[in-house]
């Protein structure tokens, strides 16, 4: 999904929450990537783990596509990769509060060896999330909160086996007119147990429209264990509405998927 924030594969290549080890159905432990912010458009939660800790104004929509995302994995002796178009519009309900609905609307899984050839195409679960900008005294730190749910919807090869509960919590810190970090904190609550990721980030802009980032995540899931990634990407402001993403994250070690590409384009519709 990205959603970014939801990075990974999906349940069939890995058993345990998607939301905290995925970028599954919904979206991301991810950063969420410092962007200058052009115009009106206070940024975007694709790339990367985590999400901007900024709301849209009332009325403001975003539309955030994967084109599509990739994820592969290796257990077992059976080769997993997966692509997922994941969708997330956001829609600024005023005040401090955005509301969000994603899904994955096509998914294509591949999973091949030790004797074994399966292929599934669908549609992924329903995600319907809030985001809450909170205060802070520092024009310089930024941070917010983000709850959702995940509906099982979803095709069978592509839903999660029961409902889960995500909240995570996104730190930002513009530590000078170029550069900013970020720290990610995220649960997912699924019957009964509970999958988190913690991930940090390091944002440069090159310019007002081409940013690079950097980044690294701890997964743990029940039924997996821990695991670490890092990669990195950009993000370019083709204009001040429509952004490209291209990203990776590459296993370091333990139990998180071997690979993860990004590529995206998010679209702002503000006043």
């Amino acid at each position: 999904m990205d959603f970014s924030r939801y990075r990974g594969t999906n349940r069939c290549l890995r058993t345990h929450a998607r939301r905290s080890m995925c970028l599954a159905a919904f979206g991301t432990l991810m950063l969420g990537v410092g962007l200058p912010a052009l115009a009106d458009n206070p940024g975007y939660d694709r790339p990367g783990y985590g999400f901007t800790p900024v709301v849209l104004g009332a009325g403001d929509i975003t539309v955030e596509q994967g084109l599509p995302d990739w994820s592969r994995d290796r257990q077992a002796g059976i080769t997993s990769s997966q692509y997922s178009a994941d969708s997330l519009l956001r829609i600024g309900i005023g005040g401090p509060l955005e509301l969000q609905l994603s899904s994955s609307p096509w998914n294509s899984l591949r999973q091949s060896g030790a004797g074994s050839d399966y292929s599934s195409q669908g549609h992924g679960d329903t995600i319907l999330g809030l985001k809450l900008a909170l205060p802070s005294s520092n024009q310089a730190f930024s941070w917010g909160l983000l709850g959702s749910v995940e509906f099982t919807d979803g095709a069978k090869a592509f839903r999660s086996a029961q409902r889960q509960y995500l909240l995570g919590t996104q730190f930002n810190l513009q530590t000078n007119e170029r550069n900013s970090l970020g720290l990610y904190l995220q649960d997912v609550r699924s019957g009964g147990a509970d999958s988190s990721t913690v991930a940090v980030s390091d944002n440069y802009a090159l310019n007002k429209t081409l940013t690079l980032y950097a980044e690294a995540a701890w997964l743990h899931a029940p039924d997996q264990g821990g695991g670490t990634v890092a990669g990195g990407g950009l993000a370019w402001m083709i204009t001040p509405r429509v952004q490209f993403d291209a990203g990776f994250d590459r296993r370091l070690g333990g139990a998180a998927p071997e690979w993860q590409t990004n590529l995206g384009v998010s679209i702002y519709f503000g006043h």
